[in-house]
C-alpha cells in the first residue's frame, strides 16, 4: 500500500502525462509548462534513460543535405519540403537559444556532402540543384548562397573516390546524451516529475480521465495523454503510420592528423560521418537492407557493420587502412513513414500524439512541441 505522503504526491492524479523521455518528450513539457507553470505534468520512460533514439544517433545538429532535400522536393512537393526544412532549421535555432554550446558540445562546424563518380548526378545537374535550392531556402536561412561546391577542398580532405563535394555553412554536431541531460534538468527545475523504467501497457479513457496500466506496481490517472514515443508509438497506438528504422553507427580510435572536421553526408543522406575529436564517427547503409533494418532491435548486425566499415576503408579514410581500430557500436531506433512529416495530432479525446521524426529528432523535436502544446491547451 502507499502512504498518504506517496498518493498525495507522486502518484495524484496529473494534468499530462507525457510518455516517451527522449528529445519530444523532454521539448513538449518544456512547452506546457512554458506556457501554463501550474500544470501537473509526468513523464514516464520504460528505459533507465531514453533508448530509442534520442540517445543513440550520430549527434549531428542538421536540416538535410542537399540531394536529401532535392529528392524530398520530386517526392513530396516543394511545398512539404520547404515546411520540413523550416521546421528543422527554426529547431536547431531553438536549441542554440535555450543551450549554451559548451553545454551540449554544440559546433556549426558546417556540412559537407559526398557525390562519387558513379552518382546519378552529373556535374551540370549538382550545380543547377545548388542554384534551385539555394533560391528556395533563401527566405528560410536568410543566405544567398546555403549551399555551395567546394571541390577544392577533395583533395586535402583525402577523399579520393568523391566526384563533387557540396558544403553547407549552417550545420554542425552537438553531443546527444548532453543535450537530454540538460533537457531533462531543466524540466525538472519547472517541477515536471520524471519516472524512468516504467512502461505503459495499456490505457482506457473513460472521457472524464484516462487511466493508465504501467509495468510497475502502480497506475497513473491523467486528464491529458501525450504519447512520444517515436519509433515504439505501435505499441499504444497501431493504427498511426510509423515504421521503425534502425540506425547504426561505429566509431573507430583517435586517428593521428585526421585531414577533415565536420558533418558529412551521402547517398541522399543514407551515410553521414563526422568527427567526434579525433575519433570518426560513421552511421547509415540502412538502405542496403531494408527490410532486416525495420525493426525495433538495439543490437548491431554484422552485415550492416560490415557495409559501413567497407565505406570507412575506401571512401572515409582511405589513405588510413591499419591507422586505426573501431573502439565502439551500437544501433538506434528511427521513426519512418509513407512520408516524412512527422505526426503530431490529438488521436481521440484528450489523447495526443507527437511522434515520427524520421531521424531528424535533434531539430525536430523543439518545433513540433510548440505545434502539440497549441493542440493541448
Amino acid at each position: 500500500m502507499m502512504s498518504i505522503w506517496e498518493q498525495e504526491t507522486f502518484y495524484t492524479p496529473q494534468d499530462v502525462v507525457i510518455v516517451g523521455s527522449g528529445f519530444v518528450g523532454l521539448w513538449c513539457a518544456f512547452q506546457l509548462k512554458k506556457r501554463k507553470p501550474k500544470l501537473k505534468i509526468t513523464i514516464v520512460d520504460r528505459g533507465v534513460i531514453p533508448t530509442g533514439a534520442s540517445t543513440r544517433n550520430a549527434g549531428f545538429a542538421c536540416f538535410g543535405s542537399l540531394s536529401e532535400v532535392v529528392y524530398d522536393a520530386q517526392t513530396m512537393g516543394s511545398e512539404k519540403m520547404l515546411q520540413l526544412v523550416e521546421m528543422r532549421y527554426k529547431g536547431l535555432e531553438r536549441i542554440q537559444k535555450y543551450f549554451d554550446d559548451d553545454m551540449i558540445d554544440f559546433e556549426l562546424c558546417g556540412g559537407y556532402e559526398l557525390y562519387d563518380y558513379a552518382d546519378k548526378f552529373s556535374t551540370e545537374q549538382v550545380q543547377q540543384n545548388i542554384e534551385y535550392i539555394n533560391s528556395l531556402f533563401k527566405p528560410i536561412t536568410k543566405k544567398k548562397k546555403t549551399y555551395k561546391l567546394v571541390d577544392e577542398f577533395i583533395q586535402s580532405f583525402g577523399f579520393e573516390k568523391t566526384r563533387h563535394l557540396v558544403k553547407n555553412n549552417l550545420e554542425g554536431y552537438l553531443h546527444s546524451g548532453k543535450l537530454i541531460q540538460a533537457l531533462l534538468s531543466k524540466v525538472q527545475g519547472m517541477g515536471v516529475q520524471v519516472f524512468t523504467q516504467t512502461g505503459i501497457n495499456s490505457f482506457k479513457n473513460t472521457g472524464s480521465k484516462i487511466e493508465l496500466q504501467t509495468t510497475q506496481q502502480f497506475n497513473l490517472s491523467t486528464t491529458q495523454l501525450l504519447i512520444c514515443t517515436n519509433a515504439f508509438a505501435k505499441d499504444l497506438l497501431p493504427g498511426e503510420d510509423v515504421i521503425p528504422a534502425r540506425g547504426q553507427v561505429l566509431l573507430t580510435s583517435p586517428i593521428e592528423k585526421l585531414p577533415w572536421k565536420g558533418t558529412f553526408h551521402s547517398d541522399e543522406g543514407f551515410y553521414y560521418f563526422r568527427n567526434l575529436g579525433k575519433k570518426v564517427l560513421l552511421g547509415g547503409a540502412r538502405n542496403k537492407a531494408f527490410e532486416d533494418e525495420r525493426t525495433t532491435d538495439l543490437t548491431t548486425s554484422d552485415f550492416i557493420q560490415s557495409q559501413l566499415e567497407k565505406y570507412l576503408d575506401e571512401v572515409v579514410l582511405p589513405n588510413f587502412k591499419g591507422k586505426y581500430t573501431i573502439e565502439n557500436r551500437w544501433a538506434g531506433i528511427m521513426a519512418m513513414g509513407s512520408e516524412k512529416m512527422p505526426i503530431v495530432k490529438e488521436v481521440e479525446p484528450n489523447v495526443f500524439c507527437c511522434v515520427r521524426m524520421s531521424g531528424m529528432g535533434v531539430a525536430l523535436a523543439p518545433i513540433v512541441s510548440q505545434q502539440v502544446a497549441d493542440i493541448m491547451l
